[in-house]
């Protein structure tokens, strides 16, 4: 899947037109939904496939942010057969008291994958 054909394909399956109260209480007719394209198996195998190009060369490691990273970082694993850091950007009650900080990272060069 090249590119624009990714782009499509996410565009396709988390554009959402309907009528939707977003956080900040505006109205919207539009809604792109992240979770949509991170749960399907083909879309993320293609982001992986363009994200591993992307990588430095010299990369030691790489992390995934809480929540949208995560299923990014982990098909990425799976593409450069590297072990990913996944951990949270705040310590919450939610969160494994043991899940490694980005302070703890003793790497030379990690890349930060994050989903906003």
């Amino acid at each position: 899947m090249n590119r624009t054909e990714l782009a499509n394909a996410i565009y396709k399956i988390s554009n959402i037109k309907g009528e939707f109260t977003l956080r900040s209480g505006v109205t919207a007719s539009e809604y792109f939904d992240k979770y949509l394209f991170e749960a399907n198996p083909r879309v993320l195998s293609a982001i992986a496939e363009h994200m591993a190009a992307l990588l430095p060369s010299d990369f030691d490691q790489f992390a995934g942010l809480e929540m949208g990273g995560i299923p990014i970082a982990t098909a990425l694993s799976l593409k450069t057969n590297s072990p990913p850091f996944l951990f949270a950007k705040r310590q919450s009650h939610t969160v494994r008291a043991s899940l490694p900080r980005a302070e703890t990272f003793k790497v030379k060069n990690l890349s930060l994958l994050k989903m906003s």
